[in-house]
């Protein structure tokens, strides 16, 4: 096979396949099972993609890379100092006093 046509096919067999949401209702099977195995899904709506379907597998690695909040910021802060970036200590202080609350009725 010529190595064009090679990447060509390869080309298309990693391409995005995108469905509207009203042929997915009617295709399920056929949206799932490449997602299972590892490929992008897109859902459009009118045309434009409001959604992707991939597997519970992918789903979970990328959920897993994202560190808490607090724990890449206290990363950060080990490895870079505030002056660095323009801040000092004072502008990372509460402005109001948070002693005093507000009275809210129940």
């Amino acid at each position: 096979m010529d190595f064009a046509i090679l990447c060509i096919f390869r080309y298309i067999e990693c391409m995005v396949k995108r469905y509207s949401i009203a042929a997915s209702r009617s295709n399920l099977p056929t949206i799932v099972d490449p997602a299972e195995a590892g490929q992008e899904i897109e859902l459009t709506r009118r045309g434009k993609a409001v959604a992707v379907v991939v597997s519970l597998r992918e789903f979970a690695r990328r959920r897993g890379e994202r560190a808490p909040f607090a724990d890449a910021y206290k990363r950060f802060l080990k490895t870079h100092a505030l002056s660095e970036v323009g801040l000092d200590e004072a502008a990372l202080t509460v402005a109001r006093d948070v002693a005093v609350g507000r009275s809210v009725p129940l």
